[in-house]
């Protein structure tokens, strides 16, 4: 058992932009600093970070791996206890799977995640795709990332391949890891009708927010949306599909908040950033009510480009939020500063390689700590003890990478194992019967 994660990540996107791989762990300098990363890790007091291999250098083909910075990093990971939250895609793929559009996906990527779970069985949580819904959208409604596309037809086909490859990895690892727990990160959007005319297309934008969350869980969307998954692309065997895949109980709800999460939409369906108008507590009590699954705050921060106190009130107003959440009944179980480090070129989402750094990191891309990363440092040390999940009752049933092989973590496994089998025979009984 653990108390609230208290987590940050390591930036790892790897989208293509323009034909170019745009690599972030390079762009941060984390392969040659990656050490001195995990060492403020640990000087921070944080025992979660989200993290994982970048998937353009490691997965080479299918079946085909070079696992030699990733043995390196996750056993340093091991020797440390630091718990991984592991994104084993994040916003890209190898060049030799090409997009979203390719419909091989699914079944290769959950043979990878399956391959990773167990070369590293000590891991224990997992976001195997990350922001499904934003990876969506920017690679093939946009038209800024990997494929391309600008087209309902495009979005519709990188949704269905993208979850169904996050479902298809959910049941591999935990064919190889049967407790394993998914930490589902997803962007927490919403938007705001500017006026009348306006709230027709607010509507229609502020249902297709939830695909792919509702695909994932497997909750009905309403009818309009399910029209317009079938009328772009989607057959009624793949809805269905998602429909009866029942993983959910295996989840936690991660909700990212940022201040561009708000928009207002015109009355033609074009939208802008409105800043801050719900906040974090608004939105997640909308997401909360519609999967009603535990909850972390994964994914937070703010470019400060004065003295540090505009972060740091920020990472102040993102606490308050989570405390009143928890307070008002949401079970909320971690909260996440991303990133440890700046980011570079994120301001203009990674499109421009313009080299610019973002100051949005607990550390700068000198590993120096910011003012931000020492208030976050004082706010683990003052509520770690105090916060609990919830109450003794409600609590995530984590193993630590130190306890994987202890006797209680091996029975609790095997119970975990036994569960997956009775449910698979009960499932195929159930099948042979109709």
């Amino acid at each position: 058992m653990t108390m609230f994660m208290f987590a940050t990540g390591i930036e790892n996107s790897y989208p293509m932009v323009g034909g170019k791989r745009v690599d972030e762990m390079a762009k941060c300098r984390h392969y040659d600093h990656w050490q001195a990363d995990f060492d403020a890790v640990e000087d921070l007091g944080i025992g979660y970070l989200r993290y994982g291999p970048p998937i353009h250098t490691t997965w080479l083909g299918d079946g085909k791996y070079d696992w030699s910075f990733t043995d390196t990093v996750f056993n340093d990971l091991l020797r440390r206890d630091i718990t991984p939250i592991v994104d084993l895609c994040h916003f890209g793929l190898p060049d030799w799977l090409g997009n979203f559009q390719n419909p091989d996906f699914p079944v290769l990527f959950a043979r990878y995640a399956g391959d990773f779970a167990a070369r590293f069985p000590w891991v224990q949580l997992y976001t195997p795709v990350n922001e499904m819904f934003i990876c969506a959208l920017f690679s093939a409604k946009y038209g800024w990332w990997n494929e391309a596309l600008s087209s309902d037809l495009g979005f519709v086909t990188a949704l269905k391949h993208i979850v169904r490859g996050n479902v298809l990895a959910m049941q591999a690892i935990l064919d190889a890891r049967p407790d394993a727990i998914f930490i589902q990160s997803e962007s927490s959007e919403y938007y705001h009708a500017d006026n009348p005319a306006a709230i027709g297309p607010a509507e229609v934008l502020n249902s297709l927010r939830f695909l792919s969350l509702d695909l994932n869980f497997g909750r009905r969307t309403g009818s309009e949306m399910y029209q317009y998954l079938l009328d772009n692309g989607m057959s009624r065997d793949e809805y269905d599909w998602f429909m009866n895949v029942r993983l959910k109980q295996h989840c936690i709800m991660g909700n990212d908040y940022y201040l561009t999460n708000e928009h207002r939409v015109a009355a033609d369906g074009s939208s802008r950033a409105s800043g801050e108008v719900f906040g974090y507590d608004g939105i997640t009590w909308q997401y909360f009510q519609r999967y009603r699954l535990p909850t972390m705050h994964t994914e937070t921060n703010l470019a400060d480009y004065g003295d540090g106190q505009a972060s740091v009130d920020w990472l102040w107003k993102q606490w308050a939020s989570v405390l009143k959440v928890r307070n008002d009944g949401i079970p909320m179980v971690g909260f996440t500063w991303y990133s440890l480090t700046d980011q570079v070129d994120w301001d203009t989402a990674l499109r421009e390689d313009n080299g610019r750094v973002n100051p949005l990191g607990l550390y700068d891309l000198d590993r120096k700590i910011r003012p931000v990363g020492a208030a976050y440092k004082q706010l683990i040390k003052d509520w770690a003890l105090v916060l609990p999940t919830q109450s003794v009752c409600m609590v995530v049933p984590l193993v630590k990478p130190s306890e994987y092989n202890d006797p209680w973590a091996q029975r609790r496994r095997e119970d975990a194992a036994a569960v997956r089998r009775a449910k698979h025979a009960n499932l195929t009984q159930i099948e042979t019967n109709s």
